[in-house]
């Protein structure tokens, strides 16, 4: 770390001879501190070039710069997508462009169509902001930010999807290190690795070489949100290692089974600042990001009942519990290697 200003100055001053009044205000101190807080500046510039050039340190665009030595590029982040249901008045157009929206978030419907005799008609809409926030539940859509004539009520049948946070720095360091520190060559499982964590999407993945016997891989892939892949992804995947790998292999790309992890115990909560509702959905956040945390992390085989006590007594509002259980056992809940948790209910019982 660059030295500070006072430093630089004190350093500058003891080879003042002391003859000369080097107090504050006379004008070798007023003049070494001028120059003092110019180098502290200039030093901090040189620190953060050096920095740049190495990828532990890099950060934002020099990162990617770094990176893109080894062929990488940052995952950008993506929209969600749905298939909404408007309901509206015969021959009333539902036109590219208009929004309908969640409580959080709009969609911009991407197709113009005309509500036919049946009146209801169905029209893919995007997220107007793109990552996960877009990842909405079935149901989630159910306005129209501006009132549109002829059309009376939306919604949406199955949740929206494939809304990707872009890659961070860390999640890029990451990968740039397991490629350059892993043996990834002529087609082994590091390769196959690889190959699928570079599709916009994957949040990690594993490979059994020989899973269904000799000359097979099986690639088993989680998305970006550490949860189970969609279908689109699972063949976005599958079609990417099928243009890169050797000839010879037959692949078999699937997604990781999700693990709904249900969660009940006896809360005694802080009455006075906090109610059920938001010492739940608390619990919930926290739990939602240590599962995102331990999905596909080969040294995590369970699920720990600890750890959830542990979790769930570190929460804003809780005061204590008892009475925890996991998927209806006080006890550890195994994950295989095929598998990644997932929340699922937070009870108070």
């Amino acid at each position: 770390m660059a030295d500070d200003r006072t430093v630089i100055q004190n350093r500058m001053l003891v080879n003042i001879p002391d003859e000369y009044d080097k107090s504050e205000g006379e004008f070798f101190y007023d003049n070494t501190k001028a120059v003092a807080i110019e180098l502290e500046g200039a030093y901090q510039d040189q620190e953060a070039i050096s920095d740049r050039g190495f990828v532990e340190t890099a950060t934002g665009e020099w990162l990617d710069k770094k990176v893109a030595e080894q062929g990488l590029v940052r995952k950008p982040a993506t929209k969600a997508t749905c298939t909404v249901t408007i309901t509206g008045s015969q021959g009333a157009a539902v036109n590219t462009g208009i929004m309908v929206a969640s409580d959080a978030v709009n969609f911009i419907v991407k197709e113009s169509k005309v509500i036919d005799a049946t009146g209801i008609v169905n029209v893919l809409v995007e997220c107007e902001e793109y990552g996960s926030i877009g990842n909405v539940p079935v149901g989630a859509i159910k306005y129209f930010p501006v009132t549109i004539a002829g059309l009376s009520t939306v919604t949406n049948p199955a949740a929206a999807f494939n809304g990707y946070d872009g890659e961070t720095d860390e999640e890029l360091r990451v990968r740039y290190f397991e490629k350059v520190r892993t043996p990834a060559t002529s087609g082994n499982k590091y390769h196959y690795r690889n190959w699928a964590k570079e599709v916009v999407g994957v949040g990690d993945a594993r490979v059994f070489p020989l899973a269904n016997g000799p000359g097979t891989v099986k690639v088993v892939i989680i998305d970006s949100n550490k949860t189970g892949a969609e279908p689109e992804l699972v063949t976005d995947v599958f079609n990417h290692i099928e243009e890169v790998r050797p000839i010879g292999a037959t692949v078999e790309v699937v997604s990781a089974t999700e693990v709904p992890i249900n969660v009940s115990a006896t809360l005694i909560i802080d009455a006075d600042n906090y109610i059920m509702n938001q010492v739940i959905a608390n619990i919930e956040g926290k739990l939602a990001e240590y599962f995102k945390v331990i999905a596909f992390n080969a040294t995590i085989t369970y699920v720990s009942h600890a750890v959830i006590g542990s979790i769930i007594l570190d929460t804003d509002g809780v005061l204590d519990y008892s009475n925890l259980t996991i998927n209806g056992e006080a006890a550890n809940i195994p994950i295989t290697d095929v598998q990644v948790v997932v929340l699922g209910v937070v009870t108070n019982v």
